[in-house]
């Protein structure tokens, strides 16, 4: 998020706009925290995991007296206009103020990239790339000592961060929550990659999967088959959240935070910038939040085809 934050900035003081930026999202709105942002204040930040501004879960504003409160806040700084840098939850705020009056654009920045409309969000190619690597890394060992690795991503309801994973690293199997695998499957591959001279099994498991990591690492090791694969456990959790962004991520933030200036520049409101074959288009806010995005199930397949 801090290349799309740099990129406001820049682009928004080219144009002879003050800029504003808010310390701890939605929260610190309601409560004021705004902090002056010039070209010398975003400097450096472009190669920094997270948020410079911070950002945090705000219930209050979630009601309609902090959203009211919120709005006054932009008025007494006589904010013209805002951008929302988010997933889901920010994305609703971000409408919540426009059906207020209030004019303002959003920006996609997810991991999951559960967010309909744009091809990718801000951070989905840093976490895939931090799990392809500890996949890679596992791969050594599993190989090593013959074992079954159950390795659980990030991605709540989203299964687009494990599919991938799993494609990109060679994975023999994905479970994701749009497309349902019984557990005989799971145990029928292990079975054909040991017939097939594998020294290694690996499963990627997306958190919101139906069948859970550890209890599809548990059951592999007490179905007997610790003569083929030994299971082991590895929840990457928040590591796929942090470290330095790929070069992929801080470009698309940086065209997307400059989009984001543009459209609003030019009266627009209400809207996400996405990217859209191979460029910046805004699409209406409502149609993003109310259209769910779907895995495609031929990359699935492509996925196991690939592992055979």
């Amino acid at each position: 998020m801090n290349a799309a934050i740099r990129s406001v900035a820049r682009v928004a003081i080219d144009l002879g706009m003050e800029v504003l930026g808010i310390r701890r999202g939605f929260l610190g709105l309601t409560e004021g925290q705004f902090e002056l942002l010039d070209s010398r204040s975003v400097s450096g930040i472009i190669r920094q995991g997270g948020t410079m501004l911070g950002t945090a879960r705000s219930r209050f504003f979630r009601t309609e007296e902090g959203q009211r409160l919120a709005l006054q806040r932009l008025r007494d700084r006589q904010v013209d206009g805002l951008v929302v840098i988010g997933g889901d939850g920010s994305l609703h705020g971000a409408q919540a103020l426009h059906r207020l009056g209030f004019p303002v654009i959003g920006v996609p920045a997810t991991i999951d990239n559960d967010i309909s409309g744009t091809l990718m969000a801000i951070g989905v190619d840093t976490a895939l790339n931090t799990a392809v690597e500890a996949i890679d890394r596992i791969k050594d060992t599993a190989s090593a000592h013959n074992r079954a690795f159950v390795v659980e991503v990030m991605g709540r309801n989203s299964g687009y961060l494990a599919l991938m994973a799993a494609m990109a690293s060679g994975a023999e199997l994905a479970l994701v929550p749009e497309i349902d695998v019984p557990l005989e499957r799971v145990l029928t591959e292990m079975r054909n990659s040991y017939a097939r001279g594998k020294t290694h099994f690996i499963v990627v498991v997306a958190e919101g999967a139906r069948i859970k990591a550890k209890d599809l690492a548990d059951y592999i090791s007490q179905d007997g088959h610790s003569d083929r694969y030994e299971a082991r456990l590895t929840v990457l959790g928040h590591v796929q959240r942090g470290g330095s962004p790929s070069a992929f991520d801080r470009i698309l933030a940086t065209r997307m935070g400059a989009a984001a200036v543009e459209r609003l520049k030019q009266g627009f409101s209400a809207e996400m910038v996405v990217l859209r074959d191979g460029d910046m288009w805004g699409i209406p806010l409502e149609e993003v939040l109310s259209t769910p995005r779907t895995l495609d199930p031929r990359l699935y397949g492509l996925s196991n085809i690939l592992a055979t």
